[in-house]
C-alpha cells in the first residue's frame, strides 16, 4: 500500500521543478514517518536535477538535508517516538552486512546503498524520491536524533554540508592547536570554519576574496589568507597540518599542496570531477598526502549532531518558499547565498 503526497520535481534536465505528487510507502515495522519541516538545497540537487552527472532517472524529486517531526513509527521501532525532532541525510538504507557497513561507513557500503533521491527504490520499485516534499518514510536505522536546542531551519543543512565537513576532521584527528585551511567560503566551507573553530584548531579561511575576509573571520577564522597574494601564500608555505578543500570544480592544487607541512593532509570533499595535474614533488619533499571524503555514516553524523547540540552550532541559512526553488538554484550557481538555502515545508502544504 502507498500514501501519494504534494512534491516538487523536475520531469527533464531542461525543465523548471513543479508541483508533483509522488507515493510514499505504508509504514513498514522498523519504519518511521516524519512530517518535513525543512529541506537544505545542496548543489548535488542541482547537478541531478539538471543531469549534469548522466545518472538521473525523471521525474527526480531532489532534496537529502530534511528536519522533521515523527508523526508515525512501526510497530517495531524502539528508538523514536511521535513529535521527535529527527533528520533524514543522504542515505535511506544499505546492505548492512559488508566491511564498510560493518564499521559503520554506510556510505561506502560495497552493495547495495540507497541514496535519498535517484536511487532504486527496494520497497516501492521505481527510484526513491527526496525531502522537497511534505513527508518521507524511512526506515529508523537511518533517521537521526536532532537536538531540540539548535534551530531546526540552521539543522537541515547538518546532513549533509555538516557531515561532509565534519567527517574529516575527525577521521584526520584535528586537534587543538593544529594549524588548519579550508579552501572556498561556501555551503561545505562556512561548516568547515566551525566545525575546525570548535575542535580548538587554528582556523585559515583560504580565499580568492578579500571581501570574504570579514564573513570568515565572524564564522570562527582566525586567519584569512588570500591565495593570489603569492607573498602570503610563501609566508604561510609548509606550515598547515591539515587542509580542507571545498572548491566544487576542477582546480590547480599545487598551490595548496604547498601549504602543507610535513606528513600533512589536504582533503578533497568538493570535487568529483577531473583535477589539473600537479606537481609530484609537492608531495614527495613533504611526505604528504591527497585524500578524499563522502559524507559519513549514520554513527558518525549522529556524533556531529550531537556535538552540535553541545556546541550550538548550525549552517547559515537563507530560507525560502518552495515556489522560489527555481530562482534559488540560479543564485546557488552564482555564488548568491549565504550560505545554504532552506525549504519552509509549510510551503508545500
Amino acid at each position: 500500500m502507498t500514501n501519494n503526497i504534494k512534491a516538487y520535481g523536475a520531469s527533464s534536465a531542461q525543465a523548471n521543478l513543479e508541483p508533483m505528487t509522488i507515493a510514499r510507502r505504508d509504514l513498514k515495522a522498523t519504519d518511521v514517518d516524519i512530517d518535513i519541516l525543512y529541506c537544505g538545497v545542496c548543489h548535488s540537487d542541482i547537478h541531478t536535477a539538471r543531469n549534469d552527472w548522466k545518472s538521473t532517472t525523471y521525474p527526480v524529486v531532489p532534496g537529502h538535508e530534511i528536519v522533521g517531526r515523527v508523526k508515525a513509527v512501526g510497530a517495531d521501532v524502539t528508538k523514536f517516538k511521535e513529535g521527535d525532532l529527527v533528520g533524514v541525510g543522504c542515505l535511506v538504507d544499505s546492505c548492512q552486512t559488508c566491511p564498510s557497513c560493518a564499521q559503520d561507513l554506510e556510505q561506502f557500503c560495497q552493495n547495495d546503498k540507497t541514496y535519498t533521491y535517484n536511487s532504486v527504490d527496494k520497497h516501492l520499485g521505481g527510484q526513491t524520491y527526496g525531502g522537497y516534499s511534505t513527508s518521507i518514510v524511512c526506515s529508523e536505522a537511518f533517521v537521526l536524533k536532532v537536538p531540540e536546542n539548535i534551530d531546526p531551519k540552521g539543522a537541515a543543512p547538518l546532513l549533509c554540508a555538516g557531515i561532509t565537513t565534519w567527517s574529516p576532521l575527525r577521521h584526520w584527528n584535528v586537534k587543538k592547536g593544529d594549524k588548519v585551511g579550508v579552501v572556498g567560503l561556501g555551503g561545505l566551507g562556512h561548516m568547515g570554519v566551525k566545525f575546525a573553530n570548535a575542535l580548538g584548531a587554528h582556523v585559515v579561511m583560504i580565499t580568492t576574496s578579500p571581501s570574504k575576509a570579514a564573513d570568515a573571520e565572524a564564522l570562527g577564522a582566525h586567519e584569512v589568507l588570500i591565495s593570489t597574494d603569492t607573498e602570503a601564500m610563501k609566508a604561510h608555505a609548509n606550515s598547515f597540518d591539515f587542509i580542507l578543500n571545498t572548491i566544487p570544480v576542477g582546480h590547480e592544487m599545487d598551490p595548496y599542496l604547498s601549504l602543507l607541512g610535513l606528513d600533512a593532509t589536504m582533503v578533497l570533499v568538493g570535487a568529483i570531477e577531473s583535477m589539473k595535474p600537479f606537481h609530484g614533488g609537492n608531495l614527495v619533499l613533504g611526505r604528504k598526502r591527497v585524500a578524499g571524503s563522502l559524507i559519513g555514516g549514520i554513527k558518525e553524523t549522529q556524533e556531529m549532531l550531537d556535538f552540535c547540540g553541545e556546541h550550538n552550532i548550525v549552517s547559515d541559512v537563507e530560507t525560502i518558499n518552495i515556489t522560489d526553488i527555481n530562482e534559488a538554484y540560479e543564485r546557488v550557481l552564482k555564488n548568491d547565498v549565504k550560505y545554504r538555502f532552506v525549504i519552509d515545508m509549510a510551503s508545500l502544504k
